[in-house]
């Protein structure tokens, strides 16, 4: 039975009942022309371990959008990164609302079976599977909503369809329920905006309107906090909206919650007395312990000695009770440090940031490299530049054409960063995640009109807490050490939140055993200016704007203070000149660009070969490229392609023309004007693959291009014309020496 729902700009078509039976839950939703199918199955037997084993899987079925998959195997395979991403936000907007002690394996499907290049997929997404499980027998009482926020011509307009985000200077994911935020996600967007720059003249005789090119500036639109604070407002009023609808309508669907057994946290009061009483001293050392594996160690080494007291024994203590409470204590002594006595694990105070240490350009043949180390984390930021074909190609549902991504981050976690044995394995959801996530904090600095493809890669070589973040500020410094021009330095933080009882407190750069023992994961990346990119996870069930507002000020001082310390890194950085590849643009009469092809391309070909560069030619723009890894090449390239377009058409060495046939060189003569329109007759004097080239009166040559010969395509124009071949040509428009021609039939 469908269910319309008509709510934050969108209506929203809730098919339920119809499809997917026999699974706990399922919704087929439709927005427009996009349909989505969402189902939840659960097994009837727990896991071991006391969490939630919730596995969401989001796939994007190309006959959605009426395609057949790229490759040599046509059929949907390894998920793409949109689609690993997609499902890591709904699984973290979704897990907190899973009653504490569930431990059923739950599978969440989503097939998009249709795409509409409007809709926002992720939005869709989470509402269907929040939806479905809402009306399952799980025993979940909330909706979620998810809604997207953008700042478009000075407003902030809620879930703007595809075409308008691409106009928008902010992307704010955010997911939670009527009372509480759950997830946020956010980016900054650059702009551009064109502006005349005069290139010098190539020759004095051109036209002066072919010697000036529109060249690019951009500005980072970074949000400061009361502005971020103002759209996380809109984002939690259209969800409140939203989820009250969804309520009034799924409630009299929703299944009965199935009778379930719930793990309970191994505890013993007996035991929690006994460490607190003799072990407390030995526990708290273990938590001032920086490493997690001499943490973990030193954690091990209690747990055997009380395993060897003369109580444990007689008292038949188990080990797994025994460790559990241990496990359970320390994490009361680390909050109850932060909350009440205001210090943390390592001494530092609740806004205190890591000792910071850099060191750029350390690798040598690297294009740019930076050693960024806060504390016991460790990130090394590599540098690699490219040109136009090095991006990294990718299919878009949303998109026709296949995408290709200039701008590449890719972040690895080996175990050893954490002093853990095991193999390299292929990047998993975190990994992307966090790569993802320093991208969107770092690409608004990046000039978006740039020539140059970029390739970031984190190596994490040491992690306690906040490796992302060391990414973003190891990332920014690298740019500038590969001679990249970045308007602005970007730092990220990573804070921290812990609640206990009525109290609470919000922790400025956290470690991993904050992490892990803390209530909120919130970083925080942009520059002296205001925020590029944010991310929040919430572990209890929501949190209040104002502890919000709280983290996100506090999150300033120490992106301010991490920001001042990389200023003065980037005075010092020297950049490695003689290996980064070299790339020149620059601009020529559009009628010389068959003399830089030659006769059959034998002219470029000979060019690319002797200066090992690559080059691309823009015919009606007149636009020339030339890129290759030896800066005095690349230069040498462009000194000979110039000889050739100053060269005159008709002059040169040994009295011929460089046309064939042997004509004699004719002497420049002032430019002819032609009208519009008119019929002249010519003389077909050289042919080239994209057409021919026509002697009119007045001893000048009018292109006439191979679309302007047969009312049908042509694919070869030596089948329709040939040297010296007089024929009637009308004059289609006049641009200085350029002459644009049509055949006259």
């Amino acid at each position: 039975m469908e269910y319309k729902i008509d709510v934050n700009n969108q209506e929203e078509i809730y098919d339920i009942g119809k499809v997917a039976r026999q699974a706990a839950g399922s919704v087929m939703l439709k927005i427009k022309d996009t349909v989505i199918l969402a189902a939840v199955s659960r097994d009837e037997n727990p896991v071991d371990g006391n969490f939630v084993p919730l596995t969401v899987q989001y796939i994007e079925k190309t006959y959605a959008a009426g395609r057949i998959p790229g490759g040599y195997i046509k059929r949907e395979t390894k998920p793409g990164d949109f689609e690993t991403l997609t499902s890591r936000v709904i699984d973290r907007s979704l897990r907190p609302l899973f009653p504490d002690g569930y431990a059923y394996p739950t599978q969440l499907t989503l097939f998009v079976l249709s795409c509409d290049p409007e809709v926002d997929l992720q939005v869709a997404a989470l509402n269907a599977a929040s939806a479905a499980m809402y009306i399952s027998d799980i025993p979940i009482n909330k909706n979620v909503a998810g809604v997207r926020i953008g700042f478009i011509d000075g407003d902030y307009v809620v879930n703007p369809t595809n075409s308008e985000l691409k106009q928008s200077s902010l992307d704010l994911f955010v997911a939670g329920t009527k009372e509480e935020l759950l997830m946020i996600e956010m980016r900054s967007i650059a702009t551009s905006e064109s502006i005349p720059m005069p290139i010098a003249a190539i020759d004095p005789m051109l036209d002066p309107a072919l010697c000036e090119s529109l060249v690019a500036s951009h500005s980072a639109n970074e949000f400061d906090e009361d502005a971020i604070l103002k759209a996380i407002d809109e984002a939690q009023s259209a969800i409140t909206t939203a989820t009250t609808a969804y309520e009034t309508t799924f409630t009299p669907l929703k299944k009965d919650d199935a009778k379930l057994e719930y793990k309970e946290n191994l505890k013993n009061d007996s035991i929690y007395t006994y460490v607190d009483e003799f072990y407390k001293e030995d526990v708290k050392l273990a938590v001032e312990k920086m490493a997690k594996s001499e943490r973990a160690r030193d954690l091990d080494a209690i747990i055997k000695t009380i395993m060897t007291d003369e109580v444990a024994i007689k008292e038949e203590w188990e080990k797994e009770l025994v460790s559990a409470v241990v496990n359970e204590y320390k994490k009361k002594i680390v909050r109850e440090m932060i909350v009440y006595e205001r210090v943390r694990a390592d001494g530092r105070s609740l806004t205190e940031v890591r000792p910071i240490s850099i060191e750029t350009n350390l690798l040598p043949n690297a294009h740019g490299s930076c050693l960024f180390t806060r504390g016991q984390t460790q990130a090394l930021a590599i540098i690699t530049l490219g040109g136009d074909k090095d991006g990294q190609m990718f299919d878009k549902l949303t998109e026709k054409n296949v995408a290709t991504d200039d701008f590449m981050v890719n972040y690895n976690f080996p175990g050893f960063s954490v002093g853990e044995a095991g193999p390299l394995r292929p990047p998993g959801r975190r990994e992307l995640g966090h790569g993802n996530l320093a991208r969107r904090a770092l690409e608004p600095l990046l000039d978006p009109n740039r020539l140059q493809t970029i390739r970031l890669v984190s190596e994490i070589l040491e992690s306690n807490g906040s490796s992302s973040q060391a990414t973003i500020c190891a990332g920014s410094l690298a740019l500038r050490a590969a001679g990249l021009e970045t308007s602005k330095l970007v730092a990220g933080i990573a804070m921290g939140l812990v609640f206990e009882g009525d109290k609470h407190a919000v922790l400025t750069d956290i470690m991993g055993l904050e992490d892990h023992d803390g209530d909120m994961d919130f970083k925080v990346a942009g520059t002296r200016d205001g925020i590029t990119a944010l991310q929040m996870d919430i572990k209890l069930g929501g949190v209040s704007r104002d502890v919000l507002k709280e983290a996100l000020y506090q999150a300033k001082d120490g992106r301010d203070h991490i920001l001042g310390i990389m200023e003065e890194a980037d005075k010092e950085i020297q950049i490695n000149s003689d290996i980064l590849p070299k790339l020149e643009l620059f601009s020529i009469d559009p009628s010389k660009i068959v003399d830089i092809i030659g006769q059959g391309g034998k002219v470029i070909r000979e060019l690319i070969e002797k200066f090992e560069v690559s080059i691309d030619l823009e015919r009606d723009k007149g636009e020339v490229k030339i890129a290759g890894g030896n800066k005095t090449k690349v230069e040498a390239a462009k000194s000979e392609i110039m000889d050739i377009v100053n060269k005159p058409s008709f002059g040169g060495r040994g009295g011929r023309d460089n046309r064939g046939g042997g004509r004699p060189r004719r002497e420049e003569k002032p430019m002819p004007k032609f009208a519009e329109g008119e019929i002249l007759e010519g003389t077909v004097v050289r042919i080239v693959d994209f057409g021919a080239f026509v002697q009119l009166p007045g001893e000048v040559d009018g292109l006439l291009h191979i679309s302007k010969i047969a009312d049908h395509r042509v694919e070869k124009v030596s089948d329709y014309l040939e040297i010296d071949q007089k024929v009637k040509v009308k004059v289609l428009e006049q641009n200085g020496r350029k002459i644009g021609l049509g055949l006259e039939k």
